[in-house]
């Protein structure tokens, strides 16, 4: 069983504050977790903070049990993940290479069997198993997007912060990943959080929902519980409503907007 709580979490960047007395949680094992708010809000900087990538104020508690290596039998200590936006492995590296090498991050460097098959399944579920040869250096920013995905994953983490995975991602795969990521917190008892900015994407995949702005949280909670007219006139400062499709699922609609933040001048 996973558990996380977030206690006051602050952070500053000079004399700039950039988070102030963010708590929410408990979360636990199957919870996919949205991230939501303006461009700037501080969405990465709180990821980074749960991660401990960032120093600042306040508490981060999590429960993570011990679990066993498949192929050792050995107990291993449980994991915090942060995949962040942009992807870092050495472009000469093949597909392959870097997806590997993000599985052994942290561990022995000797390759097993049961490491080359989480790799193999994690490229095949993402639909990228044929790049496996090719150059990081040589794909697009969505396939690029998809390797550092798969490098996340295999890790199998029991925390995963993923910011703004499918940003550079076509609609058809955007909904692929998420759907995939929500079954894979389900399998495997993981925490997934998201920072996402699509939020008929979030009403669709997020059992939770963090709503952040200016470095505050406005709210946290069941995703159709935060969600609403008035959140969306108050903090993305557009008119919109929520209307039920068919098949049960709310969307966003919108309507027009309630304030200019882009001025053009001639």
């Amino acid at each position: 069983m996973v558990t996380l709580q977030l206690h006051k979490l602050g952070a500053t960047f000079g004399k700039r504050s950039i988070l102030t007395d963010i708590s929410a949680g408990p979360f636990q094992s199957g919870d996919v977790v949205a991230v939501i708010g303006p461009n700037a809000a501080g969405k990465s900087t709180l990821f980074k903070r749960i991660a401990g990538l960032t120093a600042g104020t306040g508490t981060v508690k999590h429960t993570i049990e011990n679990i066993t290596d498949r192929q050792t039998g050995t107990p291993q200590p449980g994991s915090i993940c942060y995949m962040p936006q942009n992807l870092t492995a050495n472009a000469v590296l093949s597909v392959y290479e870097a997806v590997l090498l993000a599985r052994k991050q942290g561990a022995s460097w000797r390759v097993n069997d049961g490491d080359i098959a989480i790799v193999d399944t994690t490229l095949a579920a993402l639909g990228i198993l044929e790049l496996s040869e090719r150059n990081i250096g040589a794909l697009s920013g969505g396939q690029q997007q998809l390797i550092g995905i798969a490098q996340a994953l295999v890790r199998e983490p029991d925390i995963l912060l993923m910011d703004e995975p499918t940003s550079a991602l076509d609609l058809s795969r955007s909904l692929e990943v998420l759907e995939f990521v929500r079954d894979l917190a389900k399998q495997r008892g993981m925490i997934i959080f998201v920072a996402i900015h699509d939020l008929n994407h979030v009403l669709r995949y997020a059992d939770k929902t963090m709503i952040i702005a200016d470095g505050k949280l406005v709210a946290s909670g069941n995703t159709h519980d935060v969600i609403t007219d008035a959140m969306l006139a108050d903090v993305y400062g557009v008119r919109a409503r929520l209307e039920e499709c068919r098949l049960g699922i709310r969307h966003v609609m919108v309507d027009g907007t309630l304030k200019s933040r882009i001025g053009f001048r001639g």
